[in-house]
């Protein structure tokens, strides 16, 4: 059940970048952003309210952690894709994602069998690969300016820690706390993206029709996350963690299909790795 879980929650996770990203083409990153967090927040509240639980003060120091690496991945992702890259950032954000949770699971003493590691190793190369992505004809070669590889290469880093320490934590509340934490975890999302927006001077008011749209992305974002919180209350961190870091794979698949958009070979090599990965964590 967790392994089934943790795909839900990649294929969910890959559709809310897939609808960000479409609609951060229109407008501006920030603004999607918050109003999606803020459509993601009232939609856990109302299965919350429904569920019940009855989380511990520690779990919600968890979930309030989990929504300040949420916000701080969100914010220096965006960051290290206007300083970087996409190709650099991308898939250094998403190896940090899935490595993080396998460093706790492992520290805490989870113990996998043989074909689930098999499953952990070639799933970090295939996120790598997935993530990937060549600079489409004339674009400026960025990352040759003067410190812009290190910058995007260190904006990466920080997004994948700040997504990792977002599974991390939601990785420690249990199933008898219900969907209050997760609730928190998303309200404290809101304030920390607006945050990091301030001090990076870019704009984050919703304003237009099109930032208004992505109270769509809001009920996605919330079957996402309440997915990877189900499969860790099922099954193993460790295991959640990297198959929930999947989730460039579905992106890639939604834009080949919906936006025409062409996969390369590195690419179709890294969906491949994927579904060996998935195949050795369920025969594990």
């Amino acid at each position: 059940m967790g392994v089934v879980l943790a795909l839900c929650a990649a294929l969910a996770y890959g559709l809310t970048d897939f609808l960000g990203g479409v609609l951060s083409r229109r407008t501006s990153a920030w603004p999607v952003a918050v109003v999606a967090q803020l459509s993601c927040t009232a939609c856990t509240a109302a299965v919350a309210a429904f569920t019940g639980g009855h989380p511990s003060p520690g779990d919600l120091w968890w979930a309030a952690l989990a929504g300040v690496g949420s916000g701080a991945g969100t914010g220096f992702l965006y960051r290290g894709f206007a300083s970087g890259r996409m190709s650099v950032v991308a898939p250094v954000s998403a190896v940090g994602a899935a490595l993080v949770p396998v460093l706790v699971g492992a520290v805490s003493g989870e113990h996998l069998s043989a074909w689930v590691w098999l499953g952990v190793v070639a799933a970090l190369p295939a996120i790598w690969l997935v993530s990937s992505s060549p600079a489409p004809p004339g674009e400026p070669e960025v990352p040759r300016r003067r410190g812009a590889l290190g910058a995007g290469l260190l904006d990466g880093i920080l997004a994948g820690l700040g997504f990792g320490v977002l599974f991390a934590a939601l990785g420690q509340v249990p199933a008898g706390a219900g969907w209050w934490p997760l609730v928190l975890s998303q309200a404290v999302s809101v304030p920390s993206v607006v945050l990091l927006a301030v001090l990076l001077g870019a704009a984050w008011r919703p304003r237009g029709r099109t930032a208004r749209l992505a109270v769509v992305v809001g009920p996605v974002a919330a079957a996402a996350t309440g997915s990877f919180l189900l499969a860790t209350q099922h099954g193993f961190l460790t295991v959640a963690g990297v198959l929930t870091s999947l989730y460039p794979a579905s992106t890639v698949l939604l834009a080949a299909a919906l936006l025409h958009e062409k996969v390369h070979r590195a690419q179709g090599v890294g969906l491949g790795l994927c579904a060996l990965a998935v195949a050795l964590v369920a025969a594990g």
